[in-house]
């Protein structure tokens, strides 16, 4: 066994094959690819190249007694590993080395893998539910969704694997449920639920009791504004809340409502300023101030920015063409670990993909990932 903290999680997963037939040891194959992935690679070839290139590295860690399978077997035994027992693994680790706080954000979305369609109708690429942790900057779960189904029965199951006592959990739309609400509260966790049409009633009562508190508080002058500077783009957002929720009647089914809210915001593009308003609504069962809910609606994107962009930018997870039945969860399950690990990874300070390259010229530096 490695001498790894990361690894004794994964230690548990069962091996798929027939014992009397395996060449090459499960662990062994596991600690390859992820090594491998760390390192910036993106396929099954890349793992076995990057395998003899670093045997006897390798061997410093697990035996490897038969050599480094070939790319197939690789891909077939990782494609066979039950996803159930590796989201278990990945959900423990995070539990014990990523600790959440009281009032700390945990994002949760859903990533399409543009590449792991069916080759035969170019269909049903795979969608993966994470929960990141903003404040961490860290993966802390993850569940693939039912190619027959879609991502609100993947939610309950994701909730599952986290704790999150005293975190607010924040959803756009999709998970704006009254089950997942209640599956929220009932982990001692704060929902903030992005409110769109999928819920008509509530929208509507939202949109008419925000409408007249952003009215009155702009005419008094105590309306929260905010404003993000970029280059070429500037945008203005301004945020209302209301605390009176038992004055709207569909609110009584959202469990612990407390504060529904309105974001509105509009952009200047090269100094051309839009000519629409864009306006999010919110249903919360945290006592939030128009501040904090601006503050942690805005943390919540950065699910997109800080997780799902770095995938595809540094990880190349959208041009990935992996397909087998089974592989396309579990690849994206190492670039996870591997975009943990990176992370925590302090000591050169640089960018993803940069650290990936150091990883792959430097065994020194991959075993400082690797342990981190």
């Amino acid at each position: 066994m490695p001498d790894i903290q990361l690894f004794k999680y994964f230690e548990s997963i069962a091996d798929p094959r027939q014992q009397g037939k395996v060449v090459h040891k499960l662990f062994d194959i596991i600690f390859l690819a992820v090594s491998a992935v760390i390192s910036g690679c993106q396929g099954w070839e890349d793992i076995e190249d990057f395998g003899h290139d670093r045997l006897d590295w390798l061997r410093k860690y697990v035996p490897l007694e038969q050599g480094i399978p070939r790319h197939d077997t690789i891909a077939r035994v990782m494609s066979r590993i039950d996803m159930t027992q590796f989201q278990d693994s990945f959900s423990s680790w995070m539990k014990d080395c990523s600790k959440l706080t009281q009032g700390d954000v945990v994002a949760i979305d859903g990533k399409r893998l543009k590449g792991s369609f069916n080759q035969s109708d170019r269909r049903d690429a795979l969608y993966m539910v994470s929960a990141f942790a903003c404040e961490n900057g860290v993966v802390l779960a993850q569940c693939p969704v039912d190619k027959k189904s879609n991502e609100i029965t993947a939610l309950p199951e994701l909730l599952e694997l986290l704790e999150i006592k005293g975190c607010l959990v924040t959803i756009d739309a999709m998970g704006c449920q009254k089950s997942i609400a209640e599956t929220i509260v009932d982990k001692q966790a704060d929902y903030l639920l992005a409110v769109k049409a999928n819920h008509k009633g509530l929208l509507s009562q939202v949109e008419n009791a925000l409408l007249l508190e952003v009215t009155r508080q702009a005419s008094e002058g105590v309306l929260f504004n905010e404003a993000d500077y970029h280059k070429n783009r500037e945008e203005f957002r301004c945020c209302a809340v209301s605390h009176n929720v038992s004055d709207l009647s569909e609110t009584s089914n959202w469990k612990d409502a407390k504060t529904v809210g309105v974001i509105v915001s509009y952009r200047k593009e090269k100094n051309k300023v839009s000519n629409e308003l864009c306006y999010r609504y919110y249903i919360s069962s945290a006592y939030l101030s128009a501040e904090e809910l601006a503050r942690s609606a805005r943390q919540h994107w950065q699910i997109e920015n800080g997780l799902h962009w770095r995938l595809d930018v540094g990880f190349k997870e959208d041009d990935c063409r992996i397909r087998r039945e089974g592989a396309a969860p579990v690849f994206a399950g190492l670039r996870h670990i591997a975009f943990n690990q990176l992370k925590a990874e302090t000591s050169f300070n640089k960018g993803m993909p940069a650290k990936q390259k150091k990883a792959m010229r430097s065994t020194d530096y991959l075993e400082k990932v690797l342990k981190s």
